[in-house]
């Protein structure tokens, strides 16, 4: 048996030192008028969410709130991307890779009072196939069956070995529920983290409150409420006033460099999953054929369009896969140089001209702004892009994401190891290769040397055929009243995990 334990020594540590960060922020950080501690926290943001049902609505926005804060799975990742135990206390996966025997804590309670036991961990992952329309219900299809062996013991055989199916575990689609909280995942999520909800409302504010049951350690910030905003320079004016305490993902770097010579404040610099792509209906009559796609990769400067969309600020990639993962191919950010004369032969080729698309991006700031330099590019190879800007989330998930009823469109991806699901046949991409989902699935079954190799392989014929155009990876830049500490500089995961964050 190979054994995965929580490695209680620096488990320890890392309390010690949480502990520590909140002692210096009782001592120099911020007070209230009574002198006590301000354990208050405001969070700006921009991509809101519809409703706080994850299970069923798509987008980053939900999880961003709710993942590892409300709700919790047996694993999560920390912020260098690694998976550590969370509701699980340690497991093991025996010889051929099939049974995971998870040991849970014991005494861990839901918000509304309910056990959480090796019974929740059942009927969660058992309910992900039948309920779940979004964020990712086919991660957990390696599942066979899942045993409570006792109230503290959960096993989970696989049909065949998978390389991601834990990874997977580690986002929306572990979430342990209770039967009793699924009465309204809308508005009142009930899950076993250690905040709760204490008000949403769309498009303005979600408040959290510390959960005074919590199994774990409690957090630092007692009440923390979630700003969102329509535009980023609202935002950093709010910040700078004081109305709020950090923005999480600054998305008009333009906005940054204000910040820098501001003692009152912190820049962080991190890593992000966030691709911004050009995304192509493979299966409209615009881009069926591969060769207007390829037109399309040669007619745009990737690198104009991060220099107007982000001021410079971020990484050209040339595939749907960050540095962090494994089989990231620098090589492939050249594949598609800039070449205007190519795209032009490449369409006569194809025997298209005077092409007209339908260019349907979400209303926000680098989508709006890169939008412009990309009409304006294709303009000059004989491509018209007629640009809409759609709400987002919910007018853009209804007509892009969830009708397919576009030609173009231009939205950041920030799901980590997403390009699996990209490249299904049923996503709004429209891209249908037989091939490349089977070189998903041996990859996933294969050791662990060989799942490199075929997920590099994969992901680089998905790139040569077009399938998108991933432009750049976003940065993660976060900009932090300057006493705060514990603040995630990473994005690993599409959770912004609060439990961290002390003055």
């Amino acid at each position: 048996m190979r054994a995965h334990t929580r490695r209680r020594m620096f488990a320890s540590l890392a309390t010690v030192m949480v502990a520590s960060m909140a002692l210096v922020g009782c001592t120099s950080g911020s007070t209230t008028a009574e002198g006590e501690p301000d354990t208050s926290l405001t969070v700006g943001l921009l991509a809101t969410p519809g409703n706080l049902d994850y299970t069923t609505t798509a987008g980053a926005a939900i999880p961003q709130a709710l993942l590892y804060n409300v709700y919790e799975g047996l694993v999560k990742l920390d912020n260098e991307g690694t998976i550590i135990p969370l509701l699980a206390e340690s497991w093991t996966v025996s010889d051929d890779g099939l049974v995971y025997d998870f040991l849970l804590h014991d005494g861990v309670t839901f918000s509304d009072g309910s056990p959480f036991t090796a019974e929740s961990v059942k009927f969660s992952l058992e309910r992900v196939k039948d309920n779940w329309t979004a964020n990712g219900p086919a991660y957990l299809d390696p599942i066979a069956s899942i045993e409570a062996v006792s109230a503290t013991e959960a096993r989970i055989t696989l049909s065949k070995p998978s390389n991601s199916w834990l990874f997977n575990m580690s986002g929306p689609v572990g979430t342990m529920f209770t039967e009793s909280g699924l009465a309204d995942l809308a508005s009142a999520p009930v899950g076993t983290g250690p905040y709760t909800v204490s008000s949403f409302k769309t498009g303005d504010s979600l408040v959290l409150a510390a959960n005074a049951d919590y199994w774990g350690e409690a957090p630092y910030m007692t009440d923390v409420t979630l700003r969102y905003f329509t535009d980023a320079t609202a935002q950093t004016n709010a910040l700078l006033s004081g109305d709020i305490n950090l923005i999480s993902g600054i998305s008009q770097f333009q906005l940054v460099d204000q910040f820098k010579s501001n003692t009152d404040f912190q820049v962080l610099e991190g890593a992000s999953t966030g691709e911004v792509t050009l995304s192509m209906n493979n299966a409209s009559d615009a881009f069926s054929d591969v060769r207007v796609r390829q037109a399309v990769m040669y007619a745009i400067d990737r690198q104009a369009v991060m220099d107007t969309a982000n001021s410079g600020y971020g990484l050209l990639i040339g595939s749907m896969v960050p540095p962090t993962d494994p089989w990231y191919d620098e090589s492939l950010a050249d594949l598609y140089p800039y070449d205007p004369d190519q795209a032009t032969e490449l369409l006569a080729e194809a025997g298209v001209s005077d092409l007209t698309v339908a260019f349907k991006i979400p209303n926000l700031p680098y989508a709006v702004a890169g939008a412009q330099v990309v009409k304006d590019q294709l303009a000059k190879v004989g491509i018209t892009a007629n640009v809409t800007a759609l709400e987002f989330p919910a007018v853009w998930l209804d007509e892009v994401f969830s009708n397919h009823d576009y030609d173009m469109s231009l939205i950041m991806h920030s799901e980590p190891r997403d390009v699996t699901a990209f490249a299904a046949p049923t996503y709004y991409a429209g891209y249908d290769s037989p091939a490349v989902m089977a070189k998903f699935a041996e990859a996933d079954a294969a050791d662990a040397t060989t799942y490199i190799e075929l997920m590099k392989e994969a992901t680089t014929t998905m790139a040569e055929e077009a399938t998108a155009d991933w432009l750049y990876l976003q940065p993660a830049i976060s900009l932090a009243d300057a006493d705060l500490v514990g603040v995630p500089k990473n994005t690993p995961s599409l959770a912004l995990d609060l439990s961290t964050i002390a003055r």
